[in-house]
């Protein structure tokens, strides 16, 4: 069938995907039983979502025979950026056969939304949601936060000889990728250890307090994996409560850290955690930016209690430095300097190999040392400095992916912006919202409100708003690259 291996395993891509339609299949069972316990109607739209899923999922893992199993570097971006794409199109399928009631473009917009752990959302009101869809939600921000191909990885592990380091070179974010275990597959398992650990240790610390067990199960997806989808409109506002806000701070900071490092101190290596720069720099900004609120909200005498300048603040700095997107209130009223400041929080984002959105600390890290030798060399143009972070120098060919990087997520921005002023939306609100999107927090501005809903933005301007987020979740270059003719060349 093929004539040599310079082509693209089109048949091997077919069959993974199949499996993985299967295991998507597997998780849409939570969604469906907790309908079945609620005695909702929309079990129905999960049983024969599921039906179509799996039944799609097994006619390509198991009725697809490719001549060859191997897998390169093409096939592994090509796989990883199908997958979303994929899981998306099958996900969204509750949303428009269940009482939501969906037209396929704001389906797609919720779906991709949803695994990207972005948390925008095209619905108005989400309080008379079922359970089910309510679950389905936020799980599927607990899938996408670690990954759908890491979660395959590690449950796949014949993956490991077949583009495993390709398809987790794609997905996982960040510059340089920690392998913790020599095999991928172990480093994949164990990356989702410390995940799920996480995530039920908050799911019993929410439901200790004032939230039901549902709410808690809820709010641990989506707190763990940074996506911001909530129960309730008013979001973690919902609760008013210190002991809540306290813990989702907690945790969303947790979400933010390079879980490669979460690994490393689960298994005792806690000094390993101060010796990074990028987690020393994470939390020095947010001890400067919880300094700067704190003189706004006095300065708009928006001082209403203690917590008023304490946890609310630290709870808007950490939602948006790790693009999780829960809101307190409404922060704009602490006034345009802090409005500011959230937009360069997002722009940041945490550390890489984290669950968060955004350009990365450890990208804007390497920046600054990287502009601090040019301002050196532009005095001593024959000295040789290198970009050194965590005691280990940078190769110059990395240097220049994170300023290639830097320039062409602006320009996405920019022309994301750009494509929204087209359909009608104001000028602001369009690069706001291109901005959210990308960095995968899900704020909106404007014409969206803060944290409101996406829903009066034309079926146009979701579907460039989920290329964006797509693009943002798998940093830029993985689906950049499906768009180059050299790609497709043999």
């Amino acid at each position: 069938m093929y004539k040599n291996n310079t082509q693209i395993n089109f048949w091997a891509l077919a069959r993974v995907i199949g499996l993985l339609l299967i295991i998507e299949a597997i998780f849409m069972l939570v969604p469906m039983i907790t309908s079945l316990i609620y005695g909702e109607n929309d079990v129905k739209a999960f049983i024969l979502t599921i039906g179509v899923t799996a039944l799609s999922g097994s006619l390509l893992a198991f009725a697809i025979k490719p001549s060859r199993t191997d897998m390169g570097k093409r096939e592994g971006f090509l796989l990883t950026a199908l997958t979303w794409i994929v899981f998306s199109i099958f996900g969204m399928i509750p949303f428009m056969i269940g009482d939501t009631k969906m037209s396929v473009s704001d389906a797609f917009f919720e779906t991709m939304s949803g695994f990207t752990t972005t948390g925008a959302t095209v619905l108005t009101s989400i309080d008379h949601l079922s359970n089910g869809i309510l679950i389905w939600r936020c799980l599927m921000q607990w899938i996408g936060g670690m990954g759908i191909i890491l979660f395959t990885l590690a449950v796949i592990p014949m993956l490991n000889h077949s583009g495993g380091m390709q398809m987790f070179n794609a997905e996982v974010t960040g510059i340089t990728r920690d392998k913790l275990r020599p095999r991928i597959s172990q480093t994949a398992m164990g990356l989702w250890f410390v995940y799920i650990v996480l995530t039920i240790v908050l799911c019993v610390l929410l439901w200790l307090g004032p939230m039901s067990f549902f709410d808690s199960i809820c709010h641990a997806f989506s707190t763990m994996s940074t996506g911001g989808f909530s129960t309730k409109n008013e979001s973690i506002g919902a609760w008013d409560s210190v002991y809540v806000k306290s813990i989702v701070t907690l945790f969303m900071f947790l979400g933010g850290v390079n879980f490669a490092l979460l690994f490393k101190a689960a298994s005792g290596q806690v000094g390993e955690l101060w010796k990074s720069e990028v987690l020393r720099a994470y939390v020095y900004i947010i001890v400067v930016m919880m300094g700067l609120f704190i003189i706004a909200i006095v300065a708009n005498n928006q001082v209403q209690s203690w917590e008023s300048v304490t946890i609310d603040p630290l709870f808007q700095i950490v939602s948006a430095l790790t693009s999780t997107g829960l809101t307190v209130g409404n922060f704009e009223n602490w006034g345009p300097f802090v409005v500011a400041l959230m937009f360069l929080l997002m722009f940041f984002g945490a550390s890489a190999g984290s669950t968060s959105g955004g350009a990365k600390i450890d990208r804007m890290l390497f920046l600054v040392k990287n502009i601090r030798n040019e301002i050196y060399r532009s005095l001593h143009p024959n000295a040789i400095c290198s970009v050194r972070v965590n005691g280990k120098v940078l190769a110059h060919d990395v240097v220049n992916k994170v300023i290639a990087f830097l320039c062409i997520y602006v320009i996405l921005i920019a022309v994301g912006g750009i494509v929204l002023t087209a359909t009608g939306i104001p000028l602001v609100d369009a690069f706001f919202s291109a901005f959210s999107c990308i960095g995968n927090t899900g704020l909106g501005a404007g014409v969206t409100g803060y944290g409101g809903s996406y829903d009066i933005i034309s079926d146009i301007g979701k579907w460039v708003l989920s290329l964006l987020m797509l693009m943002g979740r798998l940093e830029l270059f993985t689906v950049i690259l499906l768009f180059t003719r050299t790609f497709w060349r043999k």
